[in-house]
């Protein structure tokens, strides 16, 4: 099984900050806790920027992102300086997950096999753009990434305790689904 980094253990995702929101400082924040508004709730956040913590003073929802005013952030400059960056809290600050529930970085660095047993590869993101969470990973044999549907057909079980899950790609899947970039830019 492939190690977790320490960082993915200690801190869980809860939204992006996208672009500034008008001329006042607010925010589109795309949320990924299941309320999208319950993400100012959870804050001050950690960054993936060296120094930064983040506190959502105000929130609302318009359409399918948050828009969020920040503590210390009153103009549209200091907003489009936000752009890209990651809120984070720390896993402490968050319940146990319900049975058939997992964050995303439970399932970051998990082994994926087969039906058979044998490893296919290793569970490297989670990803979702738009529709449904789609696992990548990067295949044993060729080092190349797919995506696998993140569906209970596909992924029919998970153990967490003991470091994989079963994969079931639909047939002709991971022959028909290149991820590396390369091979892509090659077809065409």
């Amino acid at each position: 099984m492939a190690a977790k980094s320490t960082d993915s253990l200690k801190r869980i995702l809860m939204g992006r900050i996208g672009a500034a929101h008008g001329i006042k400082g607010e925010v589109r924040i795309a949320s990924h806790t299941e309320d999208p508004l319950a993400i100012a709730s959870y804050g001050p956040f950690e960054t993936d920027r060296p120094g930064l913590t983040v506190s959502i003073t105000r929130a609302r929802l318009a359409k399918n992102v948050v828009i969020a005013s920040l503590e210390g952030i009153f103009d549209r400059n200091a907003a489009e300086r936000l752009n890209g960056v990651s809120l984070f809290v720390s896993r402490e600050r968050l319940d146990a997950p319900d049975e058939d529930e997992f964050y995303h970085a439970d399932l970051i660095g998990l082994e994926a096999r087969l039906e058979d047993g044998s490893v296919l590869g290793v569970v490297t993101a989670v990803s979702n753009f738009g529709a449904d969470d789609l696992l990548d990973v990067r295949l044993r044999e060729t080092g190349k990434s797919v995506y696998l549907p993140f569906t209970r057909a596909v992924v029919p079980q998970i153990e967490l305790g003991k470091g994989y899950l079963i994969a079931v790609p639909p047939e002709g899947w991971l022959e028909e689904t290149p991820r590396d970039p390369e091979e892509e830019s090659e077809d065409q």
